[in-house]
C-alpha cells in the first residue's frame, strides 16, 4: 500500500500535467497503482477493514472458554472437531479483543517515604567476570528510600554473617540506620514465617537494635514494596560491570563503592534531584552509629580428642 506522501506526489504531478508512464518512473511504482490513486483522486490511502474469522462463532467461543476452564489450546480442538477451523493465533486475538480471559493489570502501588523512614536490603546473583573466570557472586544492596542513595558489594559466599559484615559496611557508608529494613522472606535474615508473621532470627534482632533499626518482611507476592532496591540491582548489572575488568573480589567491591558514591551526585530523572543533595537533609534523620562497632563474628564449634 502507497503511503500518503507518494499518494500526494502522485496528484501533483498529475495536476502538473504529467503522464502515469512519467510519474511511476519518477517515483518508483507501478502504472497501475498510479491509475488506482488517480481513480480515487484522494492522498488518503483506502484501508479495507480486515475480516474477522472468528466473529460469527464469538458465541460457540464463549461456551467453550468457560467449559475448558480457560484453557484456550482445549477450546481450539473442540471448535475444530466441530468442523470450525481457526488458527491458534486467530482464536488468540479475537480473545483478547473481546475481553475473554483477559485480567486488566492492576498497577503497582507508589511509595513515598520521609527521610530516615525507611532503607530496603535485597541481594542477587550476578555472573562476574573476576581474575578472567566468570564466577557467580552474590550482590548485596542496601538502598536508603528517601534519597535513594545506594551501597552494593559482592560476595562470593551469603548467609548470615556475611550478611551482618554487608550491613555494617553499608551503615558506616551510610553514615546511620533509617528506622525500618524492608527485606524479602529471606531465609538470611528470618527463620520462619513470611510478611507479617515473620520471625527474623534473634542474632538479626539483637543486630538491628544495636544500629537502632527493625527488620521488616513484605508479604509474598508483593515484590513491589521492595521496588526501590531491586532497580538497583539491574542498574548494577547493566551500568557497573559493562567494560570493567576486577582482579579479585575486593577489586570488584573497591570499583563497586566508589561507582556508588558517583551514582549519588548524578541526577535522578525518576526523582527529580540529586540523591547526594536529598541526602544530606536525610542523614540527618538517620539514628547515629553507635560510638564502637564491634567486628562481625562466628562462632565455630570444635571437638577435639585429647
Amino acid at each position: 500500500m502507497l503511503d500518503a506522501d507518494t499518494r500526494t506526489a502522485i496528484l501533483k504531478l498529475a495536476a502538473e500535467g504529467r503522464g502515469k508512464h512519467f510519474i511511476a518512473e519518477a517515483l518508483g511504482v507501478s502504472r497501475n497503482a498510479v491509475k488506482r490513486v488517480l481513480k480515487q483522486g484522494d492522498a488518503t490511502p483506502a484501508v479495507k477493514p480486515r475480516p474477522e474469522r472468528a466473529e460469527p462463532f464469538a458465541a460457540r467461543i464463549l461456551a467453550l472458554y468457560t467449559d475448558c476452564k480457560g484453557n484456550l489450546v482445549r477450546v481450539r480442538e473442540e471448535l475444530a472437531a466441530e468442523g470450525i477451523v481457526l488458527a491458534y493465533s486467530t482464536l488468540t486475538a479475537h480473545c483478547r479483543r473481546a475481553g475473554i480471559g483477559v485480567v486488566p493489570k492492576t498497577p503497582v502501588g507508589r511509595y513515598e517515604f520521609a527521610p530516615g523512614e525507611e532503607m530496603q536490603h535485597d541481594t542477587s546473583p550476578h555472573r562476574v567476570t573476576v581474575g578472567g573466570v566468570a564466577r557467580r557472586l552474590e550482590c548485596a544492596s542496601l538502598t536508603l528510600c528517601h534519597s535513594r542513595v545506594i551501597f552494593a558489594q559482592c560476595y562470593p559466599r551469603w548467609n548470615r554473617f556475611w550478611c551482618k559484615v554487608f550491613l555494617t559496611e553499608a551503615l558506616r557508608f551510610l553514615g546511620g540506620a533509617a528506622a525500618r529494613c524492608m527485606i524479602d522472606n529471606s531465609h538470611v535474615v528470618l527463620v520462619g514465617g513470611s510478611g507479617a508473621r515473620a520471625i527474623v532470627a534473634p542474632e538479626m534482632v539483637a543486630f538491628g537494635e544495636r544500629y537502632g533499626f527493625t527488620f521488616v518482611a513484605h508479604e509474598k507476592g508483593h515484590a513491589e514494596r521492595s521496588g526501590r532496591v531491586e532497580r538497583g540491582f539491574h542498574y548494577v548489572e547493566n551500568n557497573f560491570y559493562a567494560g570493567r575488568t576486577f582482579a579479585d573480589v575486593p577489586d570488584v567491591n573497591a570499583q563497586l563503592r566508589v561507582w556508588c558514591e558517583q551514582r549519588s551526585a548524578i541526577f535522578k530523572r525518576a526523582i527529580g534531584a540529586v540523591p547526594a543533595s536529598l541526602y544530606a537533609l536525610e542523614r540527618t534523620v538517620l539514628k547515629p552509629l553507635p560510638r564502637h562497632l564491634p567486628e562481625v563474628e562466628e562462632i565455630h564449634e570444635r571437638v577435639v580428642d585429647s
